[in-house]
């Protein structure tokens, strides 16, 4: 069963979407309520996420929430994982970067939930709806590529940021389209932000989390 249908579902998910990126510039970026809106966007998709499921128990294996290929998309993106914690730890090192361990082990646990529902929305909503539109924009490798940009730009202006979202989004949809699983790249990408921002970035999440209280 295909996710994209042009009715009022196919709408509200891209609507949705679009204001979660919107109110990710005014309450994160501009008024630093990390919490409450990541708190508040994680809570109306799982919402969401049970309202589709109550409704078609299928969907999980649609979505790619299952154990199956769970090991092979974690071996396929596991270099790359390596990669960014292995260079993010030396340039750490070598700047002297310093995070506490009470502040990043707590980071290291929750960001990949937060990385499973920025993926769900990347993954299910965007980019399989992309490809089910029947024009020029539904390829594969056009889907990949739009909807990596545009992740892209939701972490404007970092430029540093941008491009490694960028990299990171079409390697994360090519090893999904391949196996299906959205844990694996939920997981992958919780662990490679949290040492990325915090050693080569420099920013300590964990006060981040807080810092508008």
């Amino acid at each position: 069963m295909k996710l994209f249908r042009t009715d009022k579902t196919a709408y509200f998910e891209l609507a949705a979407v679009s204001l979660t990126v919107i109110l990710k510039f005014i309450l994160m970026d501009w008024l630093s309520m990390r919490a409450f809106y990541i708190g508040g966007i994680c809570l109306f998709w799982a919402l969401y996420f049970y309202y589709r499921y109550s409704r078609n128990t299928a969907i999980l294996k649609q979505w790619g929430f299952k154990r199956f290929n769970f090991r092979k998309s974690g071996l396929e993106l596991l270099p790359f994982l390596l990669i960014c914690i292995c260079i993010s730890v030396i340039y750490g090192v070598i700047r002297k970067v310093s995070v506490p361990l009470n502040h990043i082990l707590p980071v290291l646990v929750l960001y990949p939930v937060w990385g499973i529902v920025q993926q769900f929305m990347l993954v299910n909503i965007l980019a399989e709806n992309l490809r089910n539109l029947r024009t020029s924009l539904s390829g594969k490798f056009t889907v990949i590529l739009l909807t990596s940009v545009i992740f892209s730009l939701v972490h404007y202006p970092v430029y540093l940021l941008m491009v490694f979202t960028l990299v990171m989004e079409v390697l994360f949809l090519k090893v999904y389209f391949k196996w299906r699983n959205l844990w694996a790249i939920g997981i992958a990408h919780g662990w490679a932000a949290t040492f990325i921002i915090c050693y080569i970035l420099e920013r300590d999440l964990w006060v981040e989390l807080f810092a508008w209280f």
